[in-house]
């Protein structure tokens, strides 16, 4: 990690996935520069202050410390100065951290989940947290120790719905098309029976209908809180919760009145600290404390799904630059450029995610809150953390507007102050917390990562390596939701999906499947082996791994051929696609065969 930057935090010359040396176009490099900005002479005069106990700050300050206590530092942080977010007398933050992540002591299993996709016969066509609560007392049953989810951030609440989990308009509060409708207080009042045809239209559908879902769920949820007296729980959540979910769900009712794109707004709302959005919060009152009662739905039923159990939320790379964390922050993220990856073995002609980077000298001068927040909002209730693209806590790759993903550049961030924030927040949630690392990853990544406790992210069909000497302090997997099913694979269908959506060429494509087919092969298997045997393989060598956590892919245990999703298309029911097996028939004892086997075969049995 010693690539030379320019002021801007450029990184002109890299090294790609082949190890071999690229160099960004001078062009590339000058349109980022002037969309980063010149960072301030005096940001090192007001930049928070991230560090250990025992670490030298060259700081002699009194601390206005979070919990109300006056200390003074001396330099050196004392071994038992207290962990948080605190002030510096001359106003900067101070956040003193663990340095360390919370770490399992036990290797455990789990399945990695698509929860919209893990559809009950009494879920309203889309997999809902009283799902969740039958996946995670199954996975009791079956002797596992976690779950991982997509990542259930809240989208804009009008139709069409957002489809990309990794695509939401924040990152700090969770979306309500996920909310069990029949769990609600107060909704036996609704005469759900009234919208039976509604029901029985989105519980047949071959693919997940989010609006038909949302459309149907919000105006339930709707009547119930009109109808309904306040509850004193919910008011005294709305208190405790702040005011980052009053903005929240202000600039979702300034979103069911002018749409989903913030920019398109009138300019005085078109920001949350535009002149406007006072008079609107007084004018709309009723409308914004809906979207908080939702916050509060949503952090109870989650709470409730999630038990005592890890549940491994997933924290997408970015937000989309028309939703709520964008209005909250319009200053910190940059115009004109999205996020994505340069060519790899993800996909041969890189990457564009279509979301908006924060500009790293503006995070710092905002005190690091717009990362803080997402961290924390995302952690909360479940237990657990999957950082989506880790390698983005230390550089992204910008694309310019107009470009395509090869003709992009890296920039650097301020990865120890990140990293720590995030071994903060483990410590005080209790939470493991892994680093997905696949891709083009720089040298040191890694062992900063294992430094402070990230578990790396081991994939099958990414390791040259067998399993077995894979390290300890990971999450091994054979896929992931951007890479085929063992039964996808096994039977080219992936190969042929492939071909069929992206502009990806046919040899790439092809020589791709057989190098993974390789892999699966190593140990013997016969070419003319039955797909269940092909699955039974890939989750006996996992099972070898001696890797903290051990995920399976629930489309793996159903032996589904569909991945969830084809990077870098359109053409295709990317996150739209169901689990085959109806949950009641997945969880029930004595259910689908091949849950056993893969279990079996995962133990080592």
């Amino acid at each position: 990690m010693s690539a030379s930057t320019d002021r801007w935090g450029i990184q002109q010359d890299w090294v790609d996935a082949d190890d071999q040396p690229q160099r960004a176009s001078d062009a590339t490099v000058a349109g980022l520069r002037e969309v980063i900005g010149e960072p301030p002479a005096d940001l090192e005069d007001r930049a928070p202050v991230v560090t250990r106990p025992g670490r030298a700050t060259g700081l002699r300050s009194t601390v206005s410390c979070e919990d109300g206590s006056t200390r003074d530092l001396d330099d050196v942080v004392p071994d038992d100065f207290p962990l948080g977010y605190h002030r510096l007398a001359d106003g900067r933050r101070l956040v003193v951290s663990p340095g360390r992540c919370h770490v399992p002591q036990e290797q455990s299993w789990g399945w990695t989940v698509q929860l919209y996709a893990a559809r009950s016969r009494r879920s309203w066509g889309i997999g809902d947290l009283r799902d969740l609560r039958t996946l995670r007392e199954w996975t009791e049953r079956l002797g596992g120790g976690f779950l991982l989810v997509n990542p259930l951030h809240a989208v804009a609440p009008t139709v069409p719905q957002e489809t990309s989990p990794y695509l939401p308009a924040t990152r700090r509060f969770r979306n309500p098309v996920y909310l069990a409708v029949e769990d609600v207080p107060g909704v036996e009042a609704a005469d759900l029976e009234r919208h039976d045809a509604e029901l029985a239209t989105l519980r047949s559908a071959d693919l997940v209908e989010r609006d038909g879902a949302w459309a149907l769920k919000r105006s339930v949820l709707r009547a119930v809180f009109d109808r309904a007296p306040a509850d004193p729980e919910f008011v005294a959540w709305r208190e405790s919760a702040g005011q980052a979910v009053e903005g929240w769900a202000t600039w979702c009712a300034l979103a069911e009145e002018h749409g989903p794109d913030r920019l398109a707004w009138p300019e005085a709302v078109r920001r949350q600290d535009a002149g406007g959005v006072p008079a609107y919060v007084r004018d709309h009152g009723d409308d914004i404390a809906f979207h908080v009662w939702l916050q509060w739905l949503l952090d109870r039923q989650l709470r409730a799904a999630t038990g005592s159990t890890t549940v491994l939320q997933d924290l997408p790379i970015g937000v989309s630059g028309s939703g709520a964390d964008a209005w909250a922050w319009d200053d910190v993220l940059a115009t004109g450029v999205t996020v994505g990856a340069p060519p790899d073995m993800l996909n041969s002609v890189g990457q564009d995610w279509g979301s908006p980077p924060l500009v790293p000298w503006r995070l710092r001068e905002a005190d690091y809150e717009p990362f803080v927040e997402s961290i924390r909002g995302t952690i909360a209730g479940a237990g657990g953390l999957r950082i989506d693209h880790v390698m983005g806590l230390f550089r992204l790759w910008w694309i310019p507007e107009g470009a395509g993903p090869q003709e992009g550049a890296y920039v650097r961030y301020p990865a120890d102050d990140l990293l720590d924030i995030v071994a903060l927040e483990s410590h005080r949630a209790g939470a493991v917390v892994v680093g997905e690392d696949l891709g083009t990853v720089e040298p040191g990544v890694r062992e900063a990562l294992a430094e402070r406790g990230i578990l790396s992210y081991k994939v099958l069909w990414f390791e040259d390596e067998e399993p077995a000497s894979w390290p300890s302090s990971a999450l091994a997997a054979v896929t992931t939701h951007d890479l085929p099913t063992v039964a996808g694979l096994w039977t080219g269908s992936d190969a042929e999906d492939q071909l069929a959506s992206t502009d990806m060429a046919e040899a790439d494509v092809r020589s791709g499947r057989e190098d993974l087919l390789a892999r699966l092969r190593r140990d013997g298997l016969a070419e003319d082996a039955p797909v269940e045997d092909a699955v039974a393989e890939a989750y006996r060598q996992l099972g070898t791994a001696p890797s903290l956590l051990l995920s399976a892919a629930l489309e793996d245990a159903v032996a589904e051929e569909r991945r969830p999703n084809v990077p870098g298309t359109t053409a295709r029911d990317n996150w739209r696609l169901p689990l085959g097996v109806p949950l009641e028939e997945l969880t029930a004892d004595g259910g689908h065969p091949g849950v056993a086997r893969l279990v079996e075969a995962l133990r080592g049995a």
